[in-house]
């Protein structure tokens, strides 16, 4: 035991030392805005170069409202990042073209109302479903430290544009559907800040 306890102590005390080393090449990061939108999204950047590295992010939002539709699913977020300034590997003001495949479980409560054989109102609880799959892209313009050879923070913004389309599972289409996809189709604006760890 007390050997494993002095292994471990060897382990902890050569870590700090691991990124002088060698040059750091990847990256782990989460973002610290998702929680708010109750998403967990994290990110794995690879260094290609000093002036380019590729990126990949994997997000899951759970139980998320947007109007009267609620929504749950994830996404896959590849991109490039060009560093434009000459600060060494995944550091400094960048450019990142992007890519983005999203699907959603949607649903959408809503109050069905007949009149029954005696002539009285009939009101029941219904709940509409469906499925969402968006392919979109767009371009992110952002600025990443490394603070300590270790500390990764990031913050990024840029447009980005999705289209989709819904399946129904009741057979309804987007003229009568009582679930709402605007927020999540068409032009947007893509932002985060992410903070995270180099080796």
């Amino acid at each position: 035991m007390k050997k494993l306890q002095f292994l471990f102590l060897i382990v902890l005390l050569a870590l700090p030392g691991l990124g002088r080393a060698q040059d750091l090449k990847n990256g782990v990061k989460l973002n610290l805005l998702s929680p708010f939108v109750r998403t967990v999204s994290g990110f794995y950047e690879r260094s290609v170069n000093d002036n380019l590295s590729a990126q990949l992010g994997v997000f899951y939002t759970f139980g998320l409202n947007t109007a009267d539709t609620r929504f749950s699913g994830f996404g896959v977020t590849p991109e490039f990042r060009f560093y434009v300034m000459d600060k060494g590997a995944m550091q400094g003001f960048y450019v990142a073209p992007f890519l983005r495949y999203q699907t959603f479980r949607l649903e959408a409560d809503y109050t069905e109302v007949d009149i029954n054989a005696s002539g009285g109102i009939v009101e029941r609880e219904q709940t509409e479903k469906a499925t969402f799959s968006t392919f979109g892209g767009g371009v992110l313009a952002g600025y990443q430290w490394i603070f300590g050879k270790r500390v990764m923070f990031d913050i990024y913004l840029g447009p980005s544009y999705n289209s989709g389309s819904v399946s129904y599972e009741d057979g309804r289409d987007e003229n009568n559907s009582e679930i709402e996809v605007r927020s999540i189709n068409g032009f947007g604006i893509r932002f985060g800040t992410t903070l995270g760890v180099a080796f």
